[in-house]
């Protein structure tokens, strides 16, 4: 049995971390987002050395006990006979594995409770209690609560990271079998942290996450397979992974919708990022609560509407859902009334399942032309929810409700062609009602689109449309809710936290997670890699970005080119890159970084006519650049005309260059620049003054 002291030791702790994420809650903020706590990492070594010794432990004593057994055995065996075996060892030997069952038995529902808080919680503190029993089914030997513990430990969850000591938990847990174990050793060897930088070892630890039923090395695989990443690029292999995930994922959005994940890009201006549109603003909210109390109908139906889902960074919360719904449709509000509806087909705790209920609020909405309300009609009669099932009035109401473009009618419309359900099966119709909602992102209608392409019905089989479609689905996974949790962790300060977090999503093939890792890599501002490794592996990650299509990342990386940063200067290859970013996203920033290289030379010929147009198309494109580029064409404009007056006299004689790099330095632009604006301020300051 387990001594007292450490069972003692670890609500202790458990204990400092719930009392300091209540002292550390001192503003409104705070109570509802990502308070996080920090814990002695000290205490957490000391808890996890107490497992893993213990686990170590528990290995040799039974290690020894069959050996003793086996030897007492044979003796008897030797002297009495298979016949006359030791009735006392045997009853003693059933109490033994009685006493292991129901220890184990403990420990498991101890986890089972734990996970039932965590679904359940609304507020740290109440997740904090939920690691309470996942600790002590930990220390029972249960590996689902290891592996929280472990997960705990590396993304930092409150304030308690420590990734030495979960690469020890996981090492223990892999030996075990575990795939989550296998995946996040596979993702700490991808990068480095706290273990050697392994691409090879990495992919291994993919391979038996993914043979063990790990969603996320399935899907790290597909992206891998797809863009080469340390393997040959193989579209089909990369298929076969995605699909596994997607088949996952369309399982759960078919039970219940997706909650779409809001990504916040990092790479936005400061002032934009503290008020992100992605998240709903502290402040913002109660204004919008003080509006919705004021009888704004509007703003009860969207409310209604992010608590009935959990957008924005808002707790999902069924309750709230249903009396801003409630209160929108006591207004007239047709949208409200078939919101009700739907709370009510698919049941909730503030809306127990009522098909009679659901049935009323759609039919009250679809009376008002509601284009939700039609669609909650077809459900009800294709599914036969408290009518009798009748596939022509479910595929009326689909059609009213779809000219009216709600997606999931459209998606309903073509699933009843694609699966002849009520109607002669047809692919190119149910193609083109896929494709409508997919525009909308319905994601069980990109899923179907992708059945389409990967298997040719319906269409010309196209391997690669089918891979970049199950990608899309498989990234609506549970697991994209560290968005929310790597920006939070980021706003509050926990650098180390949040890049984990985003650097795990990056590497499962999410464009805004790789963005943001290597935003965050940049600012060496992190402590769990090297600042030697902070550039090459920044530049990796914009690199991946760049290849899903984002500009900024392209022009990033024609930046490190340009200014050696976790590479060789290569001007040439900057300009490259510069002018990817500027002939195909036309970014600004590149058209200006270019026409720059085009003034001075630098990797490519000179040509100050191009070098002017570029300007002029910088300013054109993006209002911002119009001041940088007025100061740059007046720099050009005057150090040729400079030059035209040092060089060439008007009697056509022939004057030596004169070399303003060796005569000014190799900064003498700016002096320029900086001189131009010294004579506008002095000329603005006599006009005005």
């Amino acid at each position: 049995m387990k001594p007292l002291s450490l069972l003692m030791e670890i609500l202790v702790i458990l204990g400092v971390i719930i009392k300091n994420i209540e002292a550390e809650k001192h503003n409104r903020k705070q109570k509802e987002r990502n308070v996080t706590t920090q814990v002695s990492v000290n205490e957490i070594k000391q808890f996890l050395s107490h497992i893993l010794e213990r686990r170590k432990l528990i290995k040799v004593i039974y290690q020894r006990e069959n050996a003793v057994g086996k030897k007492k055995i044979q003796r008897k065996l030797r002297i009495k006979g298979i016949q006359n075996k030791d009735l006392s060892k045997r009853n003693k030997t059933h109490l033994r594995n009685q006493a292991k069952k129901n220890f184990t038995d403990e420990g498991d529902q101890l986890f089972k409770t734990g996970i039932k808080i965590l679904q359940q919680s609304k507020s740290q503190k109440q997740k904090a209690e939920a690691y309470v029993f996942f600790a002590k089914a930990a220390d029972m030997g249960n590996l689902k609560a290891m592996e929280k513990m472990a997960d705990a430990l590396l993304f930092g969850n409150f304030g308690m990271q420590n990734i030495t000591a979960a690469i020890q938990l996981y090492e223990s847990l892999a030996k075990e079998g575990s795939y989550t174990a296998q995946n996040a050793l596979g993702f700490l060897s991808s990068y480095g942290i706290g273990m050697e930088y392994n691409q090879a070892k990495a992919l291994i630890y993919y391979t038996f996450g993914s043979a063990g039923g790990s969603m996320m090395s399935q899907m790290i695989l597909g992206y891998r397979y797809l863009s080469g990443i340390n393997v040959l690029q193989n579209c089909e292999v990369a298929l076969n992974h995605y699909k596994k995930v997607a088949d996952y994922i369309a399982d759960k959005l078919e039970k219940s919708e997706g909650i779409p994940v809001e990504k916040v890009r990092l790479t936005e201006r400061p002032e934009n990022l503290s008020s992100n549109s992605e998240i709903l603003d502290w402040d913002i909210y109660q204004y919008y609560k003080f509006l919705a109390e004021r009888g704004d109908v509007q703003i009860q139906v969207s409310l209604g509407q992010l608590h009935l889902i959990g957008r924005k960074g808002l707790d999902q919360d069924y309750y709230k859902a249903l009396y801003y719904f409630l209160k929108a449709a006591k207004a007239g509000s047709a949208n409200a009334m078939a919101f009700i509806g739907k709370m009510y087909l698919e049941g909730n705790a503030a809306a127990p399942q009522n098909n009679a209920t659901a049935f009323k609020y759609f039919s009250m909405a679809a009376n008002k032309g509601n284009a939700i309300g039609l669609h909650g009609l077809g459900l009800l009669y294709f599914y036969g929810k408290g009518v009798p099932v009748n596939y022509a009035e479910a595929l009326k109401y689909f059609q009213k409700a779809a000219e009216k473009g709600w997606p999931n009618a459209q998606f309903q419309l073509g699933f009843m062609y694609y699966s002849g359900s009520g109607v002669w099966k047809d692919y190119k119709l149910a193609f083109k009602y896929f494709y409508l909602a997919s525009q909308s992102g319905q994601p069980l209608a990109i899923y179907y689109l992708a059945e389409m392409y990967a298997t040719g019905t319906g269409v010309l089989r196209s391997c690669r449309t089918a891979v970049e479609l199950y990608k899309g689905v498989c990234e609506l996974g549970h697991w994209a809710e560290k968005f929310l949790t790597a920006y939070f962790a980021y706003k509050d300060g926990d650098i180390d936290s949040s890049l984990v977090q985003y650097a795990l999503l990056a590497e499962m093939g999410y464009e805004v997670a790789q963005s943001n890792s290597a935003f965050i890599l940049e600012s060496k501002k992190a402590k769990i890699l090297e600042k030697e490794k902070m550039y090459p592996m920044a530049l990796l990650l914009w690199n991946r970005a760049a290849i899903q299509g984002n500009a900024f990342a392209r022009v990033k990386i024609g930046d490190y080119h340009y200014y050696g940063y976790g590479t060789k200067k290569d001007y040439q290859t900057a300009a490259t890159h510069y002018s990817i970013a500027a002939d195909k996203y036309h970014s600004a920033q590149a058209m200006f970084n270019l026409a720059y290289m085009y003034e001075h030379g630098l990797g490519i010929a000179k040509d100050i006519h191009l070098a002017r147009r570029l300007y002029d198309m910088a300013a054109q494109t993006s209002p911002d650049a119009h001041i940088p580029v007025f100061f740059a064409l007046m720099k050009l404009e005057t150090v040729h005309l400079v030059r035209d007056i040092l060089f060439f006299n008007q009697f056509t004689m022939r004057w030596k260059w004169m070399k303003l790099d060796n005569t000014l330095g190799p900064y003498w632009d700016l002096f320029v620049i900086g001189l131009i604006i010294v004579v506008l301020i002095f000329l603005l300051r006599n006009r005005y003054g």
